[in-house]
Formats: structure tokens, C-alpha cells, sequence
């Protein structure tokens, strides 16, 4: 019964290690990725969905 009892409290004990790792894992991720963002001031507004569709539409009449 002793067995039963340690085997549970290893895996218990692994799982709870296994799901904080990957939870420290993953903040480390976003703080990496946040650091990595360009520190510009003044940031280029992304081009609409129209003037994108646009520019693709005479792309592809070029190519015909």
C-alpha cells in the first residue's frame, strides 16, 4: 500500500511540475516577445483591408 501511496505522490507531484513549467515557460515566452516589439514613437497605421485588396486585384490583372 506504501507503494501505491509514493507512485501516486510522484506522479501527483509531476504533474504539478509539469503544468508550472510550462506556465513559466509560456510567461517567459510573452515577455520575450513584448521586448522584442520595435521601440519606435510614432507607429505606421496598417494599411486597410480596401487599399490592400485593391493593390492585390491590380497585381493579378497585371499578371493576366
Amino acid at each position: 500500500m506504501d507503494t501505491f501511496i509514493g507512485f501516486a505522490a510522484v506522479v501527483m507531484v509531476s504533474i504539478v511540475a509539469l503544468f508550472s513549467a510550462l506556465a513559466l515557460q509560456s510567461l517567459l515566452l510573452r515577455a520575450t516577445l513584448a521586448l522584442m516589439q520595435p521601440a519606435s514613437i510614432q507607429r505606421v497605421p496598417a494599411p486597410s483591408l480596401a487599399h490592400g485588396t485593391r493593390m492585390a486585384a491590380r497585381a493579378f490583372a497585371k499578371a493576366r
